[in-house]
């Protein structure tokens, strides 16, 4: 089944640039080192997939080559990854939006925004259609299976998510346990977040993530939620593995 993934964004959770800061990356003027918060769409069959939906959700679906979208699956409840829930609401207002993730996300959810869930809500607030995905619960929904893969961010037990044969989706990964990458192996794109060079307590630096890639090999690999302290997007990609990628804000990969 061919498909297509759109990078919304592809940034940390300060984005980049960042507020005040005045580093070369900062203020470049190559709108490949211009990212908003860590999203994407997965387009694959007839349906439309959002990956995580951060606090710049409508300024992203502005500008995304279609606002199509059937179900949201989420990683974790970080803001950075849950903060643009309430925008939504366009998607609500004929049927309740299916959302998917780990039960302690939905949970988070419901104390976050409470007001969609009452009993008797408000007229026009957004309505959800909450969903267990975790390693016990895949998502089968018409002839597409997606699969919640257990990543550690730190100690917390995150999703990442495979879909379909071809694409899997890792964010906001620290380590990754040897069955998750067993059973990735040679797959055709690898989305994985890669945040900067130096140590970070719960996220992958570049080259702890291109040890990950490299027990993978898969065809392809997409780098994501990038700080500015990674470096400019045209130097970073130089030193890069043969397929391997940065990606940047609005592009779109096939598989």
């Amino acid at each position: 089944m061919h498909g297509e993934i759109e990078f919304l964004g592809t940034g940390t959770s300060t984005g980049v640039p960042v507020i005040g800061c005045d580093c070369e990356v900062c203020k470049s003027g190559n709108v490949k080192d211009k990212r908003l918060r860590t999203s994407a769409i997965v387009r694959i069959g007839d349906k439309s997939i959002l990956l995580d939906c951060g606090p710049d959700f409508r300024e992203q679906m502005l500008r995304a080559k279609s606002t199509k979208l059937d179900m949201v699956l989420l990683t974790h409840s970080h803001y950075d990854h849950v903060g643009g829930i309430d925008d939504l609401r366009p998607y609500c207002y004929h049927d309740h939006f299916p959302v998917y993730a780990q039960q302690n996300v939905l949970d988070d959810l419901i104390a976050r925004v409470p007001y969609c869930f009452y009993k008797n809500p408000y007229p026009g607030v957004p309505q959800f259609i909450l969903n267990v995905a975790d390693a016990e619960h895949p998502i089968d929904v018409d002839n597409l299976h997606i699969e919640a893969l257990p990543i550690w961010h730190y100690k917390l037990l995150i999703n990442g998510y495979r879909i379909g044969e071809h694409l899997a989706y890792i964010t906001d990964a620290k380590t990754i346990d040897e069955e998750v990458i067993e059973s990735l192996k040679g797959i055709d794109v690898l989305v994985i977040n890669a945040l900067r060079h130096s140590q970070h307590l719960s996220h992958l630096t570049l080259n702890e993530a291109l040890q990950i890639i490299s027990k993978i090999s898969p065809k392809r690999t997409y780098l994501i939620h990038l700080g500015h302290d990674m470096g400019k997007h045209d130097d970073v990609i130089k030193t890069l593995p043969d397929g391997v990628f940065i990606a940047y804000d609005g592009q779109i990969v096939h598989f």
